[in-house]
């Protein structure tokens, strides 16, 4: 009886069992079937036109000229200027200033000379004594110098229009007859010598190779000195220590 009972029991698990595997084996059949026909697609359509270049049109610049900024439209935005354009009218600024002292001081200067001139007595050569005869006194001659004070001095001239050195020595001898040499060097060799200032006497020449003038007595002479002070009375340290020759030609 057992026996029977566990034949029937193992009959019923191996039917059991087979109705199983009957039913899996069909949906494993329809899973393979469906897997095995699924295909693939895109996710997104394929872009068939170009897009536009949205950057581009990010930045333009077109604003409507009737457009309104709350007034920052009409702001009066000053323009800057680099260093080198500032240096520029700094430089320029400065080169007018310089241009317009110097046009200044030469017209001061140019109005002093005329008021100078002006004030210069004229001499009247026709009433000195010994004036164009070879005659006359050496203090004569060096008062007849004294008339042309303030006259200007001129590098080569030798009138009172304008002289140097030697050229006004020259001219004043020759307003009393006597033909000097036109060079300083040259005025220093004609006449007699004097030994020394000491023995001097007005109208004697002193003269070097850069420098003469006219002794007028008490260790000062009349001589051209340069366009600066022009024409006029100094001591013989207008020589600046140099040696030079004391001549008597009168």
């Amino acid at each position: 009886m057992t026996n029977v009972k566990n034949i029937i029991s193992t009959s019923v698990a191996v039917i059991a069992t087979g109705a199983m595997f009957a039913c899996v084996a069909p949906f494993a059949s329809a899973d393979s079937a469906q897997t095995s026909a699924v295909v693939s697609s895109r996710s997104f359509p394929k872009a068939s036109s170009v897009k536009k270049n949205l950057f581009a049109e990010s930045t333009s610049t077109s604003v409507d000229e009737n457009s309104k900024w709350g007034g920052i439209e009409t702001l009066d935005v000053p323009q800057t200027e680099s260093q080198a354009e500032k240096e520029a009218v700094a430089a320029a600024a400065a080169q007018k200033a310089a241009d317009e002292a110097a046009a200044a001081q030469s017209a001061a200067a140019a109005a002093s000379r005329s008021e100078q001139r002006a004030s210069i007595p004229q001499v009247d050569l026709g009433k000195m004594t010994g004036t164009g005869t070879g005659t006359g006194t050496g203090a004569e001659l060096a008062s007849f110098s004294l008339k042309f004070q303030g006259y200007p001095y001129v590098a080569g001239g030798n009138t009172p229009a304008g002289w140097d050195c030697s050229g006004f020595v020259q001219y004043v001898f020759s307003q009393f007859g006597i033909s000097l040499p036109r060079t300083s060097g040259a005025q220093a060799t004609v006449g007699t010598p004097v030994a020394s200032l000491a023995d001097a006497k007005p109208g004697d020449i002193l003269a070097n190779g850069t420098h003469a003038a006219i002794y007028i007595g008490n260790g000062q002479v009349m001589n051209a000195m340069n366009p600066v002070q022009g024409t006029a009375v100094s001591d013989v340290s207008v020589f600046g220590g140099a040696g030079y020759s004391i001549r008597r030609v009168m």
